[in-house]
């Protein structure tokens, strides 16, 4: 038995079964999370009845869910109904597959990549099963037969399809720099300091601040989270879900963060290195770090990741329960004149970088600087925007109520 978990096969379907194992508890834990860090935001407690500092709350949450009444209203279209929530959950969980977690390891002779397929084109497999979230949000709020519900599936559609424009381009830019697709040798070419030594993160700094933006605006997070509206006082295409089909809906959104935050660490954060440029010091504990395939080594590569993955996630939660909701319209404008204009600019100085041979040099972060210096320009000099408002409304002088 031994032996079959010393090849890569083997070794992938356990690595396979010991991550869906975390991955799940993660998800769980993270409801806890998300509501003690708006217990923090708002100075309030948070859980703390369901055992020792409401550790157990995740527990007692999973079994409300599969104890409630699970309603299906009589008008729904019911296959897609039932459907729908099963699609959002599989796509945020398939999606780890091609992340590189831990480098490699020797086991029984063999060197095993941590990872649980190494393919070709492993980011391009990412970003497909990305997009195939949006199935999830439209067939739920269509399936529902509920015009409000149906009204949060076409803003939630409408925001994710936008920012997917932004999200690539973002991602364009690592891979003009790395000249890599798949994503072990992204992260080994932000280690190795003979292909590039320096993390995306230094390099293009303003390619991370999009691929940041667009991940909340893909999760349904706030400030993104348009499949709500204040005034229609309903929750978006979700409305008509109850019992494990709403969990699911939850459990896909937290998936798709662990997922999204684990990318991010491998794409602009050198994946398992524990801080940039530290292969070029020639310290050898962290020469044993970053590329022995001992399993002591791989274990703390392992940690080191998942220090990155809670940080993104903390900050997910952080910014939810910061920042309020936008306007559907700030929101689109943000993405298609803002984002995308900035994404090109990025695509067109990296591509001139690697022209002149020089993807990994000064030139990029400066790069970067003078867009953000012409776009600052550019809103200081422009003709102000329509806010939304209409321009026959007397102006607003002060609150109802106020004397």
């Amino acid at each position: 038995m031994y032996e079959f978990f010393t090849h890569q096969f083997g070794f992938s379907i356990l690595l396979m079964a010991v991550l869906l194992g975390i991955i799940m508890t993660a998800v769980a834990y993270c409801i806890l999370l998300e509501r003690k860090v708006a217990a923090w935001v708002q100075d309030r407690i948070g859980p703390n009845r369901a055992g020792p500092f409401g550790l157990l709350q995740p527990l007692a949450d999973g079994v409300k869910f599969l104890l409630k009444e699970d309603i299906i209203s009589r008008n729904v279209d019911k296959p897609l109904f039932v459907l729908a929530p099963a699609i959002a959950f599989t796509v945020a969980l398939i999606g780890f597959a091609v992340i590189p977690w831990a480098g490699q390891v020797r086991l029984g002779g063999n060197l095993l990549e941590v990872q649980v397929a190494s393919i070709d084109v492993g980011l391009l497999y990412l970003l497909a099963v990305g997009s195939l979230a949006v199935y999830g949000v439209v067939l739920g709020g269509w399936a529902s037969n509920n015009k409000y519900s149906f009204y949060g599936a076409m803003r939630a559609t409408a925001q994710m399809l936008s920012y997917e424009i932004p999200l690539g381009l973002a991602i364009l830019v690592v891979v003009l720099t790395t000249g890599q697709l798949r994503l072990e040798n992204i992260v080994a070419w932000q280690i190795d300091p003979a292909a590039g030594g320096v993390w995306n993160l230094l390099l293009h700094p303003l390619a991370f601040v999009l691929m940041l933006i667009t991940v909340f605006a893909e999760a349904n997070r706030l400030p993104f989270d348009l499949a709500e509206a204040e005034q229609e006082l309903i929750g978006g295409y979700q409305t008509e879900y109850s019992a494990m089909k709403m969990g699911l809906f939850y459990l896909g959104e937290y998936a798709h963060m662990i997922t999204s935050s684990a990318f991010i660490a491998v794409l602009f954060l050198g994946g398992w290195e524990l801080f940039p440029g530290s292969g070029r010091l020639g310290w050898g504990w962290i020469d044993w770090l970053n590329t022995s395939p001992s399993i002591a080594a791989m274990l703390l590569r392992f940690a080191i990741m998942a220090g990155k993955i809670f940080f993104f996630i903390f900050f997910f939660m952080w910014v939810r329960w910061t920042i309020p909701r936008f306007r559907f319209d700030q929101l689109m404008r943000l993405a298609w004149r803002g984002m995308v204009p900035m994404g090109l600019g990025l695509v067109a100085l990296t591509g001139l970088l690697v022209y002149r041979g020089q993807p990994a040099t000064f030139w990029a972060p400066v790069g970067n600087l003078i867009i953000v210096a012409v776009i600052m320009l550019w809103q200081v000099v422009r003709k102000p925007t329509v806010t939304g408002r209409q321009t026959h409304l007397p102006p607003v002088t002060g609150f109802a109520g106020t004397r």
